[in-house]
């Protein structure tokens, strides 16, 4: 990503704020637009395209992949490709985004990092051989672009503030904080041979992605909230999409052992 285009678009999202007449009204935008569109991110990019967590059929496979895209942070093939290279080096030498090599690295320097622009298809090939996806993929801007005219023609300009601009800005970091937060800030009940943790405050955020010392433990699972206190709602959302025949085969969590991290 540009780095001129992403710093103009958080100015944006700040101008938004400062000069958009508030109304009670679009805290309500901000809210949907940022909890629809991070399930893309959560059930879409992470548990689907990266980890195969459940199955869809090929229409709902590919509304899936549109509403990521809505999150404004590339295509799916290439969100699936670094992720899967990320957990292949979890906080090793090849891992992009280890907090060990600085954690605004971690966060959002890797993303500005032109290297990482390409990736390898060979780490996707499951899904790259789908055209629509491979258009998807290559078009990323297109389902962003429309979600956020959408809001514009909807709601107008102070919507699109609110609902897109400010909205989309919250999705970056609340994703890059997976990255970064929850490989430093949290408990570790698995030993998994990295560094990731257990965060309440970034599962509530990331509608349940911030139990990431369990994911990291059994990453093929669709649910990463374990205990009955682990708040998981994208794990409910796919459980509702399973209830209307939408998703299929959600892969449980399993314990191989029960040694605790140190």
């Amino acid at each position: 990503m540009p780095i001129a285009r992403f710093v103009l678009f958080h100015a944006a999202a700040a101008a938004s704020v400062l000069l958009v007449p508030f109304q009670p009204a679009l805290i309500w935008w901000f809210a949907g637009s940022y909890a629809v569109r991070m399930f893309g991110v959560t059930a879409g990019y992470h548990r689907y395209f990266s980890h195969r967590s459940y199955k869809l059929g090929r229409a709902a496979q590919f509304a899936m992949a549109a509403l990521a895209q809505t999150s404004a942070q590339k295509g799916v093939l290439w969100w699936a490709a670094h992720h899967r290279d990320h957990h292949r080096h979890a906080d090793g030498p090849s891992d992009v985004h280890s907090p060990r090599e600085g954690f605004w690295s971690a966060h959002l320097g890797w993303i500005l990092d032109t290297r990482y622009d390409s990736y390898d298809p060979r780490r996707v090939a499951d899904f790259g051989r789908y055209a629509e996806l491979r258009w998807l993929d290559r078009h990323h801007w297109v389902p962003t672009a429309v979600f956020g005219a959408a809001v514009w023609i909807v709601g107008g300009p102070a919507a699109f503030a609110w609902g897109y601009l400010l909205a989309t800005v919250a999705l970056y970091h609340a994703t890059f904080a997976i990255n970064s937060v929850a490989h430093v800030w949290g408990s570790r009940r698995y030993a998994t041979g990295d560094d990731s943790r257990n965060n309440w405050w970034l599962a509530l955020l990331t509608l349940g992605e911030g139990w990431h010392n369990n994911h990291h433990y059994c990453r093929s699972s669709c649910r990463q909230g374990v205990r009955w206190w682990e708040i998981d709602l994208t794990y409910a959302g796919l459980r509702a999409l399973a209830a209307l025949g939408l998703a299929t085969d959600l892969r449980p969590f399993v314990i191989r052992e029960q040694r605790r991290a140190a």
